[in-house]
């Protein structure tokens, strides 16, 4: 096979039968490695490239391992009968999948050598040369959009959104396909005037015809003490259904868009 099937990368977690991150039945690779330090994380094991020890329900586990492109699609192959019968494939999630341009890229066009769709999460926080490298072996761009106002995006996620709003707008120029996705956070940007914003912005966006509002949920909670780390919004709630469907109005008034709450 071509030599990018000898490309190795790191991953820590393979989550099967998604139907919640692109379209069909759906396989996640999960990479480590994140540009990013968002406070509310559900994957905090994610964030470090360097694999780590983490302690989950008593026991001691490796968070994270070293793989070729071409001993995952083994793996994934597996899979192929549900990908065929749903429209699915195969997406890849983190961490940030531009952390890991190499490997990204050749798993990507592994995939698309064995029929598989892809799709990627990402925060779009990368040099504009790797997006140029990304894009054009991906089918469906699922994209955060946390927040329009960038000192607040540093504060809660530890960098400025100046880069990833102008790659949102190059993305959606250039992708086959792009999802607007926002994580929806008390206190951060669960209001109806900052989520307005966001889809002002989104509304702008060539290409783009759906804004996903995601519920902050606590599920990845646990695994901070597990690492060793603090979880640093410990009193913020999930938000209740009233309020996501008020956002999601909020959004409707200001764009054209379709607008769902979750994936």
């Amino acid at each position: 096979m071509e030599q990018y099937y000898d490309r190795v990368g790191r991953i820590f977690d393979i989550q099967r039968y998604s139907v919640h991150d692109g379209p069909g039945i759906r396989t996640i690779v999960f990479l480590k490695g994140c540009f990013l330090r968002c406070k509310w994380c559900c994957n905090p094991e994610s964030q470090e490239f360097k694999i780590q020890k983490m302690v989950q329900g008593g026991k001691e586990k490796t968070v994270g391992y070293d793989i070729s492109v071409r001993e995952l699609m083994e793996e994934l192959a597996k899979d192929r009968m549900y990908f065929q019968r749903s429209g699915g494939g195969i997406t890849l999630s983190g961490g940030e999948c531009l952390a890991q341009p190499e490997f990204t890229e050749a798993l990507l066009r592994a995939c698309h050598d064995y029929g598989f769709t892809t799709a990627i999460e990402t925060t779009g926080f990368a040099k504009r040369e790797i997006i140029e490298r990304i894009i054009p072996h991906v089918d469906y761009v699922l994209m955060d959009i946390k927040h329009m106002d960038s000192a607040k995006h540093e504060a809660f996620t530890g960098r400025p959104n100046e880069l990833i709003l102008e790659n949102a707008k190059w993305i959606a120029a250039n992708a086959s396909s792009m999802i607007v996705r926002v994580p929806t956070v008390p206190t951060f940007n669960a209001t109806a005037a900052e989520i307005r914003d966001i889809a002002r912005f989104a509304n702008t966006l060539p290409g783009v015809k759906e804004i996903h509002l995601l519920p902050y949920h606590r599920l990845g909670t646990d695994k901070y003490t597990g690492i060793g780390r603090e979880y640093t919004l410990p009193d913020i709630l999930p938000p209740e259904r009233g309020m996501m469907e008020s956002l999601v109005e909020a959004a409707k008034s200001v764009c054209d868009l379709h607008v769902q709450i979750g994936g």
